[in-house]
């Protein structure tokens, strides 16, 4: 197979698509964000890269929290309209008709829309040259109990989608189980 260099990029996917949360002096505003991930399961955290002039970063200053909101596939306008528009220009909680709410860390605005609401506290910012990349530990997990199936989320119900530029696309078809397939390689002790 041929292969051909395109020169150094985070050329990584899936990019998962999110509504990070912030309060920017006392008003809640929200970002949309495809560049975030898994940083550690035990303390569960996870990582977000934002551009230094956004809007949502300065709340994230201010407060060490924020919110990851992970919107449906219905909530698709909503969360493109966040990532074009300035919170500073602009109130994207009564534009986008959102609803928020607070959990225990009382900081970081949640959108009751959304199927699944990450709390955080932010550890650690580091200036990345483009982003700076905000770790944070996940304080609380509010999943919307329609979205689950046996009591855990159920990514069929929660219809989340990925930014594939110049597309979002839906994710959730499943392709093969986990941790079960790979056996059919070969036997696994």
């Amino acid at each position: 197979m041929t292969k051909k260099a395109l020169g150094p990029q985070p050329l990584l996917w899936v990019h998962p698509t999110v509504l990070v949360g912030a309060n920017v002096e006392g008003k809640p505003d929200f970002a949309a964000v495809a560049w975030t991930g898994v940083a550690a399961s035990n303390p569960p955290a996870i990582t977000i890269a934002l551009q230094p002039h956004r809007y949502s970063l300065k709340g994230i200053y201010q407060n060490r929290t924020f919110s990851v909101n992970i919107p449906s596939a219905d909530l698709v306008k909503e969360t493109d309209y966040c990532g074009t528009v300035s919170g500073a220009k602009t109130d994207k909680v009564a534009d986008c008709g959102f609803k928020v709410f607070y959990g225990k860390l009382k900081t970081a605005p949640l959108i009751e829309q959304c199927p699944i609401n990450l709390e955080c506290e932010v550890n650690h910012i580091i200036d990345m040259g483009s982003h700076m990349l905000v770790i944070g530990t996940v304080a609380e997990v509010y999943v919307s109990e329609d979205c689950l199936t046996d009591g855990k989320p159920d990514v069929l119900k929660v219809k989340p989608f990925a930014f594939f530029p110049p597309n979002y696309r839906a994710i959730g078809e499943p392709i093969a189980d986990t941790f079960k397939s790979g056996r059919e390689i070969k036997e696994i002790k």
